[in-house]
């Protein structure tokens, strides 16, 4: 018997055993099932290992490394004894204000820029304490319809999800809703009205949230502004309270149609769905990832409906803005849908239809300026060994990529094409191996044949590609050269919170 690679789940866990915090953890999450209240978390938050762990746990983040306006990053905090970092931590906490945030723009897809927040390390190991003890509770209170920013979820369990209501439910209408700027317009006071109502009752953390909300921006003009809306983009806590925000968002769709109560008695020859089929009611099921959100119905006439009755639930409940030109209806059988960096879309095969997905344009054009970008930049490296690393850093975003959009049923056509387009980039930018006449006069320049003789593992399953070349005797990954995988649906089975992350035992 043999384990399998451990994962960064398997990770979690272990830091969170090795501080003896995973019990602690373990019991928020049954208490929140429960529906129980918690009014003394902050003693938690505060506790010597939760402040060891955070800080653990940032160490290992890149993001880490990025200055906020106080010019201080991570070595900084590396640098204190044990006793001055959590000596700090408890008077930063016990009378919290938060540091002025810095914002980035940051250019999105499309050509518009992203408005992106970058807290003091200080303020990020805060939020990350919070974070450790708030996402126990709030996971006991989500919907099973959610899959960003969660563990035990991801992207790929989304995209199976969606493949599962045009396979098997033979839904093939799909209404997107846009949210204009979503982390930028949660409106504070219905947010802390939900942590409240999630059972959050510490006073004490509620008003050191509140100020985390509303701490001061800085933009890159130097301006100071005071938010009075949103969560910034790239603060630790973010996530989990966009989660939250949207959670009774979830909750509302479910219960118009997956969780609406059957008064009819139902066994196995007649389900609770067969009784709801029966019924005049909308069918309906939702797929969020974070902001970005899927609900899939089975006629035109439902999806209208469900289009106008959404727009105004959000407007009216989350007082979010909805875009009105991005926001629409579709047709599976006629169009493709955009979702997460893949496209969906119904097709006929034998009397059925099932889901066929790939690459998003936006995602294969992004994939290709990317790869073209890294391309120059080893050219333009002027000694060898960093030659070599910006061919690590080719090579680490093909995997990457490779790694996010294997689950497509059609990943091999999306990035086939770009194969040869690329490789003609490398081999008039890059020192040529040859000559004309095919005589061998630079044994380090670009070639297809060589022999990696390196002991990095990840590069292994490509080297027996016939498409693989080498440039400085070391391997460069054909973009074309994927594994394919089929997206795999979250396991039911895993309800307790410790359980996400157990190793799995492969005989």
């Amino acid at each position: 018997m043999k384990i399998e690679e451990t994962t960064l789940k398997d990770k979690k866990l272990r830091n969170n055993e090795y501080y003896g915090v995973q019990s602690i953890y373990d019991d928020l999450y049954q208490r929140g099932l429960k529906k129980q209240k918690f009014h003394s978390l902050m003693k938690l938050i505060m506790s010597k290992e939760n402040f060891l762990l955070a800080y653990r746990n940032i160490k290992s983040n890149k993001g880490s490394f990025t200055p906020s306006c106080d010019f201080k990053t991570i070595r900084d905090i590396g640098s204190l004894r044990e006793d001055q970092y959590l000596e700090k931590m408890k008077r930063k906490l016990e009378n919290y204000n938060p540091s002025v945030v810095r914002r980035k723009e940051i250019p999105k897809p499309n050509g518009k820029m992203r408005p992106l927040g970058i807290p003091s390390i200080w303020d990020r190991l805060i939020q990350q304490s919070i974070l450790q003890v708030l996402e126990p509770i709030a996971e006991s209170h989500f919907s099973e319809r959610s899959y960003g920013f969660r563990p035990n979820r991801s992207a790929e369990n989304a995209i199976a999800e969606c493949a599962t209501q045009v396979n098997i439910a033979q839904r093939f209408y799909v209404v997107d809703i846009d949210i204009k700027g979503f982390f930028d317009e949660v409106n504070h006071s219905k947010l802390m009205k939900q942590l409240w109502s999630m059972g959050i009752r510490d006073k004490w953390l509620l008003v050191i949230i509140r100020k985390i909300l509303k701490a001061p921006i800085k933009l890159e003009n130097d301006e100071i502004i005071h938010p009075d809306k949103g969560t910034p983009q790239g603060g630790i806590l973010s996530p989990l309270l966009a989660n939250i925000n949207l959670n009774e968002f979830d909750k509302w769709i479910e219960s118009q149609w997956d969780e609406f109560p059957s008064h009819k008695v139902y066994s196995k020859k007649s389900s609770k769905l067969y009784t709801l089929n029966k019924t005049n009611l909308k069918r309906m099921h939702l797929v969020r990832y974070a902001d970005d959100f899927k609900i899939f119905t089975n006629n035109r006439s439902s999806a209208e409906k469900i289009f106008q009755s959404t727009q105004k639930w959000l407007k009216t409940r989350l007082k979010l803005p909805i875009s009105e030109e991005k926001s629409k209806i579709t047709n599976l059988k006629r169009n493709s849908s955009e979702f997460i960096g893949f496209e969906i879309k119904a097709v006929k095969k034998g009397r059925k239809r099932i889901a066929r997905t790939r690459m998003s344009s936006k995602a294969i054009e992004k994939t290709y300026r990317e790869l073209s970008h890294q391309i120059k930049k080893i050219q333009k490296s002027p000694q060898s060994s960093e030659t070599l690393q910006e061919i690590n850093r080719y090579n680490s975003i093909v995997i990457g990529k490779h790694n996010y959009y294997r689950i497509a049923t059609q990943v091999f056509r999306c990035l086939r094409d770009m194969q040869y387009p690329l490789v003609t980039k490398m081999y008039n930018r890059f020192p040529k191996a040859t000559n004309d006449a095919g005589e061998i006069t630079n044994s380090n320049g670009f070639t297809k044949h060589g022999k990696y003789l390196g002991k990095d593992k990840g590069l292994r399953p490509y080297l027996k590609s016939k498409s693989i070349n080498y440039l400085m005797k070391y391997p460069i990954i054909p973009i074309s050269c994927v594994n394919t995988k089929k997206a795999m649906a979250k396991e039911k089975s895993i309800k307790v919170w410790r359980t996400y992350q157990r190793l799995n035992y492969v005989g």
